[in-house]
């Protein structure tokens, strides 16, 4: 071991005296900024990581698209079902509706489905808490419960929808009707864009609010538990007829997953400069030990010591805080995280606000999911902070001579 490195360890874990206190300042520091960094970007990671989930389970993992409409939507799904690595796919119709019930408005995403095949491409059955998807006819809608309480609509209760199609025709002095449908089930997904804004009908009865004939807006596809949509999308592609082309989820999703990278990227960002206070904290505690033992330095320079290693010396000192400044960090983070969901009760029984937490943020369990690119950069970056922190002390010790630093009082 050289010596710059074994004088290192002795000056911050000194044999037979007990922990330094500058020492134990100066970790606790940095463990307290990976810790908060671990923390925030696991809880935020789980957030992410359960919104993909949902959209996934509602959506599938491929959308199958066409410039306009998919005029002969069996021969496509025929096609598709044969593609390797698919396990189901149903076509859909999706637009903006007009909602009214009771005189009170609402404009939701229409989303009609097939009841026969949506089963296996999305688990929506899952998210009906009210009624049942298996009522769902012609005649009847499926509304998210915000839309219901926009329209003051429950179970049996008639809403009309007016398509934009209504509109169209009266430019050409023809009048329709709006459609009357029959309530059979309120759904909450857990996504507030979801369950601000969707309702469910049957393929049939949202192809003629559109007008659309036997024509779809798409295709949703199922892929087998394990396929990565991006190299199971060559193979659906290849199936395809021209003009028609298979997407991933992310891709109708993009806007929507940037903002929601960009907010755990500025957060983390932010909760870094605890690392950086934490460095400063590394600083102040090697320049006071410069200051205290001017002497000794001076005396390693009599010796032969070179600057390098007395400033090597040093800044294996800020290398070591911060790596036992991480590894605490670490193991405080992973602790607080695995309970998380005990201390979320304690604190929101302990103010009265559980069913706040289910009502505006739809969780009674905080998820979690770490990634290991955010743990890498959060145990790198605390890492080279506090080693550079060590910088402007090891080049003061360095800067001194030996004969002025043997006569410091």
């Amino acid at each position: 071991m050289p010596w710059y490195l074994y004088l290192a360890l002795r000056q911050l874990f000194p044999a037979g005296r007990r922990f330094p206190f500058f020492t134990a300042i100066s970790v606790l520091g940095v463990a307290l900024g990976v810790g908060v960094l671990v923390i925030v970007t696991s809880v935020m990671g789980g957030f992410g990581h359960e919104i993909r989930r949902m959209i996934v389970r509602t959506e599938g993992e491929i959308q199958v698209k066409a410039k306009g409409l998919i005029e002969d939507p069996a021969a496509v799904l025929a096609a598709i079902r044969g593609a390797p690595g698919v396990v189901g796919a149903s076509p859909f119709v999706e637009g903006p509706v007009a909602a009214l019930a009771a005189n009170r408005p609402a404009f939701p995403l229409l989303r009609g489905i097939d009841p026969l095949s949506v089963g296996s491409v999305a688990e929506l059955g899952r998210y009906v808490r009210a009624g049942s998807l298996d009522e769902l006819d012609d005649d009847s809608v499926i509304l998210s419960w915000q839309v219901a309480e926009q329209l003051g609509a429950g179970l049996g209760s008639l809403v009309e929808l007016y398509s934009p199609l209504l509109f169209e025709r009266l430019k050409q002095d023809e009048v329709i009707l709006p459609r009357r449908f029959r309530v059979v089930g309120l759904f909450e997904i857990g996504h507030q864009h979801l369950d601000s804004s969707l309702a469910f009908t049957t393929l049939r009865a949202a192809q003629e609010l559109y007008g659309l004939g036997r024509g779809v807006h798409g295709i949703n596809v199922r892929l087998a538990p394990g396929r990565d949509e991006v190299a199971a999308l060559p193979g659906v592609n290849r199936v395809l007829p021209a003009g028609i082309e298979a997407l991933p989820w992310t891709r109708k999703w993009e806007s929507f997953l940037w903002v929601l990278n960009l907010e755990k990227t500025i957060t983390a960002f932010l909760l870094l400069f605890i690392v950086v206070i934490a460095a400063f904290s590394v600083m102040s505690s090697l320049l006071i030990s410069v200051v205290r033992k001017t002497r000794e330095i001076g005396l390693l320079g009599a010796l032969g010591a070179r600057r390098r290693d007395v400033a090597l010396c040093f800044c294996a000192q800020a290398f070591l805080i911060g790596l036992a400044g991480t590894l605490l960090g670490l193991a405080g983070g992973f602790t607080v995280l695995a309970w998380r969901n005990e201390l979320v009760r304690l604190i929101a029984r302990g103010l009265g606000r559980e069913e706040t937490l289910r009502q505006f943020y739809h969780f009674t369990d905080l998820p979690a999911h770490t990634l290991p690119a955010d743990l890498i950069l959060t145990v790198v970056a605390a890492i080279v902070i506090s080693t550079l922190a060590g910088l402007l002390p090891a080049w003061r010790a360095s800067r001194l001579k030996p004969v002025e630093a043997l006569r410091s009082e």
